[in-house]
C-alpha cells in the first residue's frame, strides 16, 4: 500500500460523517418500505438486508469541486502519480460496471480510453488488475474480514454505509420522498448537517423500495443547488450474473503481487492518540467529531521532496494551493487539504481554517 493511498479516501467528499441517532435505527427493523409513508429510520434500515442482492448495473460518478484539470505532460515521479490519482479521482466522472451476487462475489469494472481497471472478489481470493499497467494484486482474505470492499471504486452502497456508521445527534432527516432511479422506485432520504463548521450541506441517499439496495447517492456543498459530487446507478437488472465473471486468472506475461492482508490488517489496528499523537506505520489520526473530523497524517509520512525546486510536481502545488499560516491549503467546495511547513498533512470536509487551528 503506498503511503498517500489513503488520500482518495480522506480527500474524496464520499467520506461523510454524520447520520441519524440509533434508536430510530432500531426501532424500524419491522417497519416496512415498500408501501406508503416508511419512516426515513426504516429506509436505513432497509440498507442492512441488501447484502445478500443479486444484481449487475453500470454506474455513473460525477464530480464538480471547482478543482482545475491535471496538466498534461507531468513527469513520472511517484509524488506526480499520486497527484494525478488523487486529481482524477476529483475531478473527472466515470462509469463502471457492477456485478454482485451477494457478500461474497463482486466485480466491478472501471473503463477508461484504451484500459481497464478491474476489482474481483470470489470468496476468500480478491484480484485487483491494471491493463495499462499490466499488473495484477491478490489478496486471501483472512476469515474475519468484512464482507465489503473498497479499492478506489465507490459505489452508492458504500456512501450510505459511511453515512450510517456515523451516528450522531448532528444531523436533520428528511422524511423520504418516492423518486425512480434507474427505472426502479425508491425511497430518498435528505441528511442535513446541524454544525455550520462543515462544508458539507446535505447527502441525499435513494434506496430501492423492495430490496433497500442504494441506488444513488450524493453529497451537495453548503449553500450550493447541485451535488458536488453524485454516484448512482443508470442501469440495473437484478438477478445472479454469470459465475465465469467472479473468475479471474491474470495474463501470462502480467506482473503479479501476492498481499498479505492479515498483516497489514494487524499494522493498522492500535489506539489513535490526541491529534498531535503519532499513530503506527501511515495511519492517520483524527480530531473532532461527526461532519468536521480532521484527518492528519504525520510528518515523514508523504514525501514531499519532489515538492522542492521547479520540477512539474512542485508546479502542480503551486497552481492547486494557496500559502496559508503555517504552509499551504486548498478549499474545494467540499473538503480543504493543508500541508504545513513542518511536513504534516490534514484533511476534512472543514474550512482551511479549521485546519489551520487543528495543526497548532
Amino acid at each position: 500500500m503506498k503511503k498517500s493511498a489513503w488520500l482518495p479516501a480522506v480527500i474524496a467528499p464520499v467520506v461523510v460523517a454524520g447520520a441519524v441517532a440509533a434508536p430510530m435505527i432500531a426501532n424500524a427493523a419491522n417497519d416496512p418500505i415498500a408501501g406508503t409513508n416508511p419512516s426515513a429510520a426504516a429506509v436505513i434500515a432497509s440498507i442492512a438486508k441488501s447484502s445478500d442482492a443479486q444484481y449487475s448495473g453500470k454506474l455513473s460518478q460525477t464530480s464538480a469541486l471547482g478543482l482545475p484539470e491535471l496538466p498534461t505532460g507531468s513527469g513520472g515521479s511517484s509524488l506526480e502519480g499520486d497527484a494525478s490519482d488523487v486529481l482524477g479521482l476529483l475531478t473527472a466522472s466515470h462509469t463502471a460496471r457492477v456485478y454482485v451476487d451477494g457478500p461474497d462475489k463482486q466485480r466491478i469494472q472501471l473503463t477508461q480510453q484504451l484500459a481497464e481497471q478491474d476489482v474481483v472478489r470470489n470468496g476468500s481470493d480478491v484480484w485487483t488488475w491494471d491493463s495499462k499497467e499490466r499488473s495484477a494484486t491478490h489478496v486471501t482474505l483472512p476469515s474475519d474480514t468484512a464482507k465489503d470492499l473498497q479499492d478506489g471504486t465507490t459505489t452508492p452502497a458504500d456512501i450510505a454505509r459511511q453515512a450510517i456508521d456515523a451516528i450522531t445527534p448532528t444531523t436533520t432527516v428528511s422524511k423520504p420522498t418516492e423518486v425512480s432511479v434507474a427505472g426502479h422506485d425508491a425511497w430518498q432520504i435528505t441528511l442535513t448537517p446541524k454544525s455550520s463548521d462543515t462544508l458539507v450541506g446535505a447527502v441525499r441517499l435513494a434506496v430501492d423500495q423492495q430490496t433497500g439496495l442504494p441506488l444513488r447517492a450524493s453529497v451537495q456543498a453548503a449553500g450550493a443547488d447541485d451535488p458536488a459530487v453524485q454516484v448512482g446507478f443508470t442501469s440495473l437488472d437484478y438477478g445472479a450474473p454469470a459465475a465465469r465473471l467472479f473468475d479471474f486468472t491474470p495474463p501470462s506475461n502480467a506482473k503479479v503481487t501476492e498481499k498479505d492482508l492479515a498483516e497489514a490488517g494487524s499494522h493498522a489496528k492500535g489506539e489513535h492518540g490526541d491529534h498531535r499523537g503519532t499513530p503506527s506505520g501511515d495511519e492517520p489520526t483524527f480530531t473532532g467529531t461527526g461532519w468536521s473530523t480532521i484527518a492528519e497524517l504525520p510528518a515523514g509520512t508523504v514525501d514531499r521532496s519532489g515538492l522542492e525546486g521547479e520540477g512539474e510536481a512542485s508546479r502542480l502545488l503551486d497552481q492547486l494551493t494557496k500559502p496559508v499560516d503555517g504552509g499551504r491549503a486548498v478549499q474545494t467546495s467540499l473538503v480543504s487539504v493543508y500541508l504545513t511547513d513542518d511536513g504534516r498533512v490534514l484533511a476534512g470536509a472543514v474550512p482551511v481554517a479549521s485546519l489551520v487551528d487543528a495543526a497548532k
